[in-house]
């Protein structure tokens, strides 16, 4: 494939290394927005950058009929918007708050677990994410996905909050350390026990990994899809 990547921060020179690894060609390394001039005619656009970029850079490329793998997080306000223009121009648009394999493997395992608890009204669910102290957004876009994949299981719950919560509200403590690549954590606590689930990242390397194997799947799809649709479809 031909891939141009609009973001060359940490994760995407992690994606141009695995990428140019496995043949493929990285035939742009963006900084800056997009246009038909710099992507240089790739197959796929892969978008790494920040939330307040994410939105037009998408749209660009979408208007130009290049299909788009995107791991930027925090811009989902206007994700309805992008996933619409790219069905007006018959291509296709993946997001993933999370490319990582295990990351998609324990949204499965969140989803069932959710289901198994919802009978059991003494247990309350709270969520925990760790990441680096360089992550703009809180919460990350993953444990919004676990509070959304608890959501559509437990109608206790109808909206995530930062921090401690009352009510219909979920829950989700988002910390900061030095150079954790990601930490997330579902807790199911009653008065006499708590039942934990926990995935650990220790690199970035799978996080890009995942993005290049979506970038590779997209390709002649239209269409909005997810992970989901990548490795259980």
């Amino acid at each position: 494939m031909k891939i141009a990547l609009v973001g060359y921060g940490k994760m995407g020179k992690i994606i141009d290394e695995i990428a140019s690894s496995k043949g493929h060609e990285i035939v742009a390394r963006l900084s800056e927005t997009p246009t038909a001039e710099n992507l240089n005619n790739p197959d796929v656009v892969i978008e790494f950058s920040q939330p307040e970029a994410a939105f037009i850079n998408i749209k660009n490329c979408l208007e130009l009929q290049i299909p788009v793998v995107c791991g930027t997080t925090g811009w989902l306000a206007r994700k309805a918007e992008v996933e619409s223009i790219a069905e007006a121009n018959t291509t296709a648009f993946l997001y993933g708050s999370n490319f990582s394999l295990g990351v998609n493997l324990f949204f499965a395992l969140n989803e069932k677990l959710a289901k198994l608890m919802r009978p059991f009204d003494e247990y309350k669910v709270q969520l925990k994410e760790i990441h680096h102290t360089h992550k703009k957004d809180a919460p990350s876009g993953s444990a919004i996905s676990l509070a959304e994949g608890i959501m559509a299981h437990d109608a206790r719950y109808n909206a995530w909050k930062l921090e401690e919560t009352k009510g219909a509200e979920l829950g989700i403590f988002a910390i900061r350390e030095d150079e954790v690549p990601g930490t997330h954590k579902v807790y199911y606590r009653s008065d006499l026990d708590e039942i934990e689930i926990s995935h650990t990242a220790f690199s970035r390397n799978g996080f890009a990994q995942g993005a290049v194997i979506a970038a590779e799947w997209i390709i002649g799809k239209k269409g909005n899809f997810t992970m989901k649709d990548v490795l259980f479809s």
